[in-house]
């Protein structure tokens, strides 16, 4: 209603004032209506500016600033000192001041300069003098440009009480609901994290208008640039942004798409169609969009959400391998570390990751090889030409491998147990009673795993080097570190197949064992003691080294042999792949070499067997195999 009444009034005075121009009134009153008109189409054009509105055909429209002196000086300033000085020469109004301020800034920036110091005291009185002019005049500055010297203030890192940046910020919350969005983003954007209590209610108020007007949000860049400050979002909010992100996937760029999967996986939000949209979309872009940060990028957000994308993971390690030679030591342990946690094996890519190694082993601090050894060792990979790998790894385990946090050593002690590489005197001195109390600290789940690892290594020790082995170190550990009670539920597969051995036995318990807990720390899914004829026999009172009881006073008949069936579900296996992860393959090895003839009932096959009938004949066509195999050697 004021605007109508004050364009009604502006047209009034234009008449009033053609009729005193036809009249040829006196200087002094024509010079009246003038000054009138003038104020009003300023104070016309300052309203239309701060709340966004586009004027009216009637309106008064201002013309469009003319170009001053001092706008060309700011533009082709090359230093700091130059702007001011420019703003000391010829002044200016206070968008102007505004503008200079912001370019002095982005000088300041760039040449990479000191800020005056916080303290009235200590700043440039012509940076001052611009400051109060954007003061005295903050209702006429645009909205745009107020945000952005907010944003300079914060920058220049003017202190909470100083009167200039509380104009700026009172001013801001005035208008903030007439702010478009992207306006309202970049406050979000920029003002999260900060502690002032005014900036804080500033970041708030920008939140919630996001929150009520997210639909309005039509490009991506606004949206990757909120979702890298998810962490100070509602999850509302997150899960809005997340919704436009998705609906917006097409038109991220490779360094968009990497910023979103990469502020997901730091706040650990798996929102699985948005990965898949934007994975299906980084396939599509160029090479030369595929730089190493961005691989590297991908590769961590991959591997911390747990998202496999084997196209995008084919595609980085064709991008990645040409430049391999151009990698860090860094570079090389993180992506492998990252691949590692996805379970995937590009034997090329990891051959490459060897020969970097050999290249260049000098360059790896002892926390980065051992990075590499256990990512080596989690997909049972072995360098084809492992022996210069290796050459190179043991003098470094020599010197540093001793004086290694405990839980890392007996890490990376465990990786090289797996590697077949482990020497002795690596291991020994883990068997001794104080290396064992120091495993005994952390969550259950955390102890359970370290007591298993340091039974694996007693049973390297015992099985492979049996020289070394001391007898007394699986009972020390066990003592040191008694075993926690199993929570977990058996799965299909497991409690299948001990229905199947069951009935394979005829029934009878004693002549077969199930869930067989080892002393090498490893978990035998059934046991069956079959005679030369390939038929079981009872194993109760038969002795047994694999248990810590020892089992019976008998000794096995002439010709028996002890079978394990081992059960291998999803996640024993490498990402689409039949291969086991190296852990079980060094369960199998301490089997085997333990004296038993491993069976392997993998979920793959198992899942197909449709009958009890299907499943039995199964596994006697594998141990029949399995023996046949055994007699060859």
């Amino acid at each position: 209603m004021a605007t109508r009444f004050l364009g009604r009034y502006a047209r009034l005075i234009a008449r009033v004032s053609s009729q005193t121009r036809a009249a040829r009134p006196s200087p002094s009153a024509a010079k009246m209506v003038e000054l009138q008109r003038t104020q009003y189409c300023a104070l016309v054009s300052t309203r239309s500016f701060c709340e966004g509105r586009l004027m009216a055909k009637d309106d008064a429209f201002p013309s469009v600033p003319t170009r001053t002196q001092l706008d060309e000086m700011v533009e082709k300033a090359t230093a700091p000192e130059e702007i001011l000085r420019a703003w000391e020469q010829h002044g200016g109004n206070a968008n102007q001041a505004a503008s200079t301020l912001l370019a002095w800034t982005k000088l300041m920036q760039r040449t990479q300069s000191k800020f005056h110091q916080n303290t009235s005291s200590g700043m440039d009185p012509r940076l001052r003098d611009i400051m109060d002019t954007i003061t005295d005049h903050t209702p006429t500055v645009w909205n745009s440009t107020l945000v952005s010297v907010l944003r300079a203030l914060w920058v220049i890192g003017v202190p909470n009480n100083d009167p200039v940046l509380g104009s700026i910020q009172t001013e801001v919350m005035w208008r903030i609901r007439r702010l478009n969005y992207k306006q309202v983003a970049f406050l979000a954007e920029w003002g999260t994290g900060r502690k002032g209590q005014q900036d804080v209610a500033i970041v708030n108020a920008a939140l919630k208008q996001l929150e009520l007007r997210w639909t309005e949000i039509s490009d991506a860049k606004t949206v990757s640039a909120l979702i890298s400050k998810g962490q100070y979002m509602s999850p509302t909010l997150m899960d809005r942004l997340e919704d436009k992100a998705l609906e917006l996937a097409e038109s991220f760029s490779a360094e968009g798409i990497c910023k979103v999967c990469v502020s997901l996986a730091t706040m650990g939000r798996r929102s699985v169609p948005l990965l898949r949209a934007l994975s299906y979309h980084l396939l599509q872009r160029p090479s030369s969009e595929f730089t190493t940060s961005l691989i590297l990028h991908m590769g961590f957000a991959y591997g911390k959400l747990s998202f496999h994308q084997s196209q995008v993971f084919q595609r980085m390690a064709s991008e990645l391998m040409p430049r391999v030679s151009e990698l860090t030591s860094s570079d090389v342990t993180r992506f492998a570390k990252s691949l590692g946690f996805l379970k995937w094996l590009h034997i090329p890519l990891f051959e490459a990751f060897a020969e970097h190694y050999v290249a260049h082993s000098k360059k790896y601090s002892i926390l980065q090889l051992c990075n590499l050894l256990m990512t080596f060792a989690r997909l049972g990979f072995q360098p084809s030409k492992g022996e210069k790998f290796f050459d190179k790894v043991h003098p470094v385990m020599e010197d540093s491998l001793s004086g290694l946090e405990p839980f890392l050593k007996t890490d990376v002690a465990w990786s090289l147990c797996v590697l077949q590489q482990a020497r002795p005197h690596y291991l020994t001195p883990l068997m001794q009673q104080e290396h064992i109390a120091k495993l005994s600290e952390g969550s259950p789940a955390r102890v359970e795993n370290y007591r298993l690892k340091l039974l694996h290594l007693a049973a390297t020790l015992h099985l492979e080097h049996p020289e070394s082995s001391e007898p007394a170190a699986t009972s020390s550990i066990m003592n040191a570190l008694p075993a926690t009670a199993s929570t977990s539920s058996l799965s299909p597969l497991q409690s299948s197949l001990r229905e199947a051995l069951h009935t394979f036995v005829g029934g009878r318990k004693e002549m077969h064992r199930t869930g067989v807990s080892t002393v090498y720390g490893w978990t035998i899914e059934g046991e069956v003691v079959i005679d030369c004829d390939i038929k079981p026999i009872e194993l109760s009172k038969m002795k047994a080294p694999h248990l810590l009881s020892g089992g019976g006073q008998q000794t096995l008949p002439e010709g028996s042999r002890r079978i394990a069936f081992l059960t291998w579900e999803f996640p024993n296996f490498g990402s689409k792949s039949k291969d086991l992860l190296g852990r079980f393959s060094m369960m199998k090895r301490h089997l085997q070499l333990a004296g038993f003839i491993t069976v392997d009932v993998p979920y793959y096959e198992w899942l197909e067997l449709k009958t009890d009938h299907q499943k039995l004949a199964y596994l006697k066509d594998k141990m029949w195999k399995a023996v046949a195999e055994d007699m060859a050697k």
